[in-house]
């Protein structure tokens, strides 16, 4: 595949009738949002704006491919690709999303995108090619089942809403009501990341650049949105949200330490959620979590049922799926060092570290 959008199919030496392959272009970006706003299987994550974000804050290549068809776009698929010593040379649909994959409005897209896609891999040379879908697209690919995501419709009624919460986690909303918590909206990423990455190094956790924040907010606009919950005044929890179609998906959070025994959490993604209603939106996304971990279980607590994701790899020259993810226990170490590090060390150093892991 080359930057100068030709046909990938054609160098690949595959054949689909009717279907070509190429890179996208600038100028494809708006026609390429178009049709991802109209193709059901599409998600925030395919917007063309991506491939900005991710080249701006980490410096990798990308490689957006799209399908056309009698001169329309038909089918797209972001990919970027991911070189580390560390963690090895991968193609990912789509590295800090939990969704990607091929959206398409037929098969012979589809499949044009997936046969390119496979060449790609190879002419790269990278140890493998990752899809991460909502639905499975190649059973016979190894997989990963270690994440699950949370989907459920709200209501245009606040009040009906706030019912639909479990007894117990609706005590927990309102708690932080009574406790004089308020929300708002953020115009900066400033508040927002020094929770953020507070939060995540309590975790063991390397912080994301505060750059990429920034960037995900100038490149989405109004689609990228940072709401704040004070206590006197003060910031102590913060969610970073995308909206898409008529869908809201809380993506990334911090909180103080005190902000628990609060209830700042719960007040946080209920006062999303009822901003979000009263606003039109009907799905709330409350995004990805690994089973057995506490935000898998804070999630359905609040009465959402868990959905498997599909992360599914094709190998090229890696001879088994890679984990690299906190649950791995080769990284146990490293999570506990990296909890003892002063916060201007991890902040420094973190992102030169999780750029590589997506």
């Amino acid at each position: 595949m080359g930057p100068d959008g030709s046909n990938i199919l054609e160098s690949a030496g595959v054949s689909a009738a009717h279907v070509t392959v190429r890179a996208m272009r600038a100028e494809d970006a708006a026609a390429w949002d178009e049709f991802v706003f109209a193709t059901p299987s599409a998600t925030f994550f395919h917007r063309a704006g991506w491939q900005s974000v991710i080249e701006r804050a980490f410096g990798h290549r990308t490689h957006y491919l799209l399908a056309e068809s009698a001169g329309a776009i038909a089918g797209v698929l972001p990919l970027t690709e991911v070189k580390s010593r560390l963690f090895g040379h991968s193609l990912v649909s789509n590295v800090f999303c939990v969704y990607g994959g091929i959206a398409a409005s037929n098969d012979a897209a589809r499949a044009a995108l997936d046969q390119a896609a496979q060449q790609l891999a190879r002419d790269l040379n990278v140890g493998h090619l990752e899809y991460r879908q909502l639905q499975s697209s190649h059973a016979d690919w190894p997989k990963q089942d270690l994440y699950f995501t949370f989907r459920k419709a709200i209501d245009p009624d606040p009040e009906a809403n706030m019912l639909a919460i479990p007894r117990k986690q609706r005590a927990m909303v309102r708690k932080g009501i009574k406790n004089g918590l308020v929300s708002e909206l953020d115009p900066a990423v400033d508040r927002f990341f020094k929770l953020f990455a507070d939060n995540v190094k309590r975790h063991g956790t390397p912080a994301l650049p505060k750059r990429y924040f920034a960037l995900l907010r100038e490149v989405f606009g109004a689609d990228c949105e940072v709401l704040a919950v004070l206590h006197q005044g003060e910031v102590i929890s913060s969610v970073l949200s995308f909206y898409f179609r008529d869908e809201v998906l809380p993506y990334y959070a911090g909180d103080r330490e005190d902000a628990r025994h609060l209830a700042a959490n719960d007040f946080k993604y209920w006062e999303l959620m009822r901003r979000a209603c009263e606003r039109g939106y009907r799905i709330f996304d409350y995004g990805r979590s690994k089973r057995g971990t506490g935000q898998f279980d804070f999630k359905k607590n609040w009465g959402f049922e868990p959905q498997q994701l599909h992360y599914e790899y094709f190998l090229v020259n890696a001879p088994r799926v890679p984990e690299h993810n906190p649950a791995n226990p080769k990284y146990r170490l490293f999570i506990e060092m990296w909890k003892r590090l002063p916060t201007p060390v991890a902040n420094a150093l973190g992102p030169h570290i999780v750029k590589n892991l997506g």
